[in-house]
């Protein structure tokens, strides 16, 4: 096909014709239009957006490109959640399986991390064994089986999204809210759900940094499942802090098992319920949030959501016995306290800056091939309006030896600024709800 013109339309801002959408993305699927030319789509998508019809296209052609899961009559209510991602998330590990326990059928297909955010494969391949690579044959059977599984996107679902998706990392095009929105929701899309939960970062620490871009993004994503028969709820949560206390793959499946077993820091939890209980609504499995959220809380206080993942674990190849024995995960050879330079109060704890110290560290990505560490990171001992006096350990540094730790400690003090007056209060951890009704600023 010719590519040429189809670039020089968008290049000038106008829209392209649903056909040509199907065209332009098979055609790059089969490898007949060159990484040059679809870049300089990319590229002109960025500058000039899409419109609805446009948005609807790119989706479903990413989406028809490949295989999407297929359930029988009797499977639970499928319902997913996706992050756009953070430091310090490790909110799937522990939201799929407590949902699951309470009867939602979650096949939740993940990614791995780049740049300054983790990734939940990352964080699941932390568990000696662990196999997040399953056939859509394997995922379907344990989704119908134990009502869930945790995977990553294979070779058959959305192909010409995984092309994209590379070439968009590779072109600086990464943070074009349709690219984002209609990558997203291909792959959700084929997981055969019956409603989908987003919770849409904002703040420093996002890919989208601005609360006006976050919502952009959350209605574009609303609108396209809805109109494909997938409802689709978001909640926006805040990024300008790291959530919880760890930071770094082995380090987080720790504390998302700690939260399973009733234990761990409040904010992770708080969003958990928070996800969690949209989708038991979304699934029909409770009439209203406040219902759904307080047998989520039964669920963790009566260690069902714990045994769900003990049970998946042992279904995909991992060690079970972590739950019980977290020391069976990788450990760092040394771990080194960030101390406190002078006494006062935290003012902020920059969330970037935190993931970029744990890519220094071995476990991080520049580069989707590349190799990480799962056993380092930070466990950061303070939060922002903390008041430390000198020589207090405001985080810990897990790193391969001392050396390494010692490269990234004064990075660490400089994430962590001490001031004499206290920082004013932080954001509302939950911040809106977004529904295809409209926009509601929630109180935190």
């Amino acid at each position: 096909m010719f590519v040429a013109p189809l670039i020089q339309r968008k290049r000038d801002g106008q829209a392209l014709e649903p056909a040509e959408w199907t065209s332009l993305i098979r055609a790059y699927a089969a490898g007949t239009v060159p990484d040059y030319q679809m870049s300089a789509m990319l590229m002109a998508v960025l500058f000039q957006g899409l419109e609805d019809s446009e948005l609807g296209a790119l989706t479903d052609a990413m989406l028809r490109s490949g295989a999407r899961l297929e359930f029988g009559p009797d499977v639970p209510p499928r319902i997913d959640k996706h992050s756009t991602g953070g430091v310090g998330d490790k909110v799937s590990l522990v939201l799929a399986p407590l949902v699951a326990s309470v009867g939602v059928a979650v096949p939740m297909m993940s990614g791995r991390g780049l740049g300054h955010t983790g990734g939940t494969l990352d964080k699941l391949e932390a568990i000696p064994g662990f196999r997040t690579s399953l056939t859509l044959d394997r995922a379907t059977a344990q989704v119908e089986r134990i009502g869930c599984a945790l995977f990553g996107q294979t070779e058959q679902i959305a192909p010409a999204d995984r092309r994209l998706y590379a070439l968009r990392d590779a072109t600086g095009t990464v943070e074009s809210i349709p690219l984002i929105a209609t990558s997203i929701m291909s792959k959700k899309l084929a997981e055969g759900l019956n409603g989908l939960v987003l919770d849409v970062k904002t703040g420093p620490g996002a890919f989208l940094q601005e609360l006006d871009e976050s919502l952009d993004l959350a209605r574009t994503m609303i609108r396209l499942g809805k109109e494909r028969g997938c409802p689709t709820v978001a909640l926006l949560t805040a990024m300008d802090r790291p959530l919880g206390m760890a930071c770094g793959n082995a380090l987080e499946t720790a504390e998302a098992i700690a939260i399973l077993r009733g234990e761990g820091p409040a904010d992770v939890r708080e969003v958990t319920l928070a996800l969690g209980a949209e989708m038991l609504v979304l699934g029909e499995i409770e009439p209203d949030t406040a219902t759904a959220r307080r047998r989520l809380e039964r669920a963790l206080e009566s260690g069902a959501g714990l045994e769900t993942f003990r049970i998946i674990i042992e279904a995909q190849g991992g060690d079970p016995r972590v739950v019980e024995d977290m020391n069976r995960l990788p450990r760092a050879g040394a771990v080194v306290p960030v101390e406190a330079s002078s006494d006062g109060y935290v003012t902020s704890i920059a969330p970037r800056p935190v993931g970029r110290a744990i890519a220094e560290l071995g476990g991080g990505r520049a580069r989707i091939e590349d190799t990480i560490d799962p056993s380092v990171g930070v466990v950061l001992r303070v939060k922002p309006g903390d008041q430390v006096t000198t020589g207090d350990a405001m985080a810990e540094v897990h790193a391969r030896d001392p050396e390494s730790a010692r490269r990234v400690l004064s990075l660490m003090q400089a994430v962590m600024p001490v001031s004499d007056t206290p920082p004013p209060p932080l954001p509302p951890l939950i911040s809106h709800r977004v529904t295809d009704h409209g926009v509601e600023v929630l109180s935190g």
